[in-house]
């Protein structure tokens, strides 16, 4: 048995049932199969904490496994809805939010994407529902209504004679709503150099890379010009490297990007999701190259919390580096509500003092500016 508790500001009253979720079906020791049952009780005077109970039934019919621990109440952010997310930046002053990591994909495309979140529950071992399921101009016009002054059209190619067409597609989406930021994206194959030239020349003021859904290594020989162009341009590159949510054997982890930054240490790496799991390797480079940054995609969710806990040792190098890190949230991909992403990084300053106001600004304002444009 181990238990995780936060007894701090609990008052001593006596528990009060709130709610329960599970039932007497989903605890079946003869499943051969690990069951959960989950219970939330809410505490008398505590000013709206609550305890959740999460017992699982191990394999093999005998064992038990309890975990413990109380939910602080952090206020009016609990209830944060899309709807509240202007007043939210109002309050902190802010003219709106800039969101370097956001999706859109042509059409046909998107559908695939989506069919296969769909489909990857028994990866990462949870569904993945898609909370925005809906037709771009719909997408387009919800970010305008959540106060998202600047965001991407970030597509990524999985094979060789993709990159272009997407790069295409992207670009001409930017032309067409200019609070869409130019994007590109590149592979590895024999015109990658002429590609990311091309893209430059047009005007694209972000790129995309996903190693792991491209099965490929950064440090591939035919990429070392591309980078090259990029570092000097100055232009950010969005990389997702980390092995989350499923890891991909020789393209993903913190050593391909580190070997991409030993030839060009002046690129604008912008680590996607923080880089999960492998946080502290990320912020190493971080810390090692000037011009690498993290964006908050996903990082501090529930949903991502469950499956890659970000370690609190770690929360003060955030403050530490907080002139790098930029609000990202993988709109349209979401299994929950945008305003949760933002909820969920406010509320770290429960964790980290100094994960404060100004850390908030800077991560969905200023640095996001600077990188992308106002």
């Amino acid at each position: 048995m181990s238990s995780d508790w936060d007894n701090s500001s609990v008052a001593r009253d006596p528990w009060q049932v709130n709610e329960i979720s599970g039932n007497e079906s989903d605890i079946d020791p003869n499943s051969g199969r690990a069951c959960e049952l989950m219970l939330d009780f809410a505490i008398a005077g505590s000013g709206g904490a609550s305890m959740h109970m999460m017992v699982f039934w191990l394999f093999g019919g005998n064992t038990w496994f309890l975990r413990l621990g109380i939910r602080k109440a952090t206020s009016s952010m609990e209830s944060l809805t899309d709807d509240d997310i202007p007043a939210w930046w109002e309050r902190l002053g802010l003219p709106g939010l800039i969101d370097i990591h956001t999706h859109f994909l042509p059409e046909r495309m998107l559908r695939r994407v989506w069919a296969h979140f769909d489909d990857v529950g028994p990866l990462v071992g949870r569904p993945w529902p898609i909370n925005y399921r809906w037709d771009q101009k719909a997408r387009l016009a919800h970010l305008r209504q959540l106060g998202v002054r600047r965001f991407t059209a970030l597509t990524y190619a999985h094979k060789p004679g993709m990159a272009a067409d997407l790069t295409d597609f992207a670009l001409d989406l930017a032309e067409e709503n200019p609070d869409c930021v130019p994007s590109a994206t590149f592979f590895p194959e024999d015109d990658v150099v002429d590609q990311v030239r091309s893209a430059l020349d047009r005007g694209a003021r972000v790129f995309k890379v996903h190693a792991q859904v491209g099965g490929f290594d950064l440090r591939e020989p035919v990429l070392d010009k591309a980078w090259g162009l990029l570092a000097e341009a100055g232009v950010p590159v969005v990389v997702h490297i980390g092995s989350g949510p499923v890891p991909r054997g020789g393209a993903t982890g913190p050593d391909k990007l580190e070997g991409v930054l030993r030839r060009h240490p002046n690129l604008t790496a912008v680590v996607a999701h923080l880089g999960a799991p492998e946080y502290e390797e990320f912020l190493d480079l971080a810390d090692q190259y000037r011009r690498v940054h993290l964006d908050t995609t996903m990082a501090f969710t529930d949903f991502f919390e469950d499956m890659a806990p970000f370690p609190n040792e770690l929360l003060p190098r955030l403050a530490d580096l907080g002139d790098r890190i930029v609000l990202g949230s993988d709109f349209p991909n979401i299994p929950y509500s945008y305003a949760h992403q933002l909820e969920s990084l406010e509320r770290l300053r429960d964790r980290e003092a100094r994960l404060d106001d100004d850390w908030l600004r800077a991560v969905c304002w200023s640095n996001g500016q600077r990188l992308i444009g106002d």
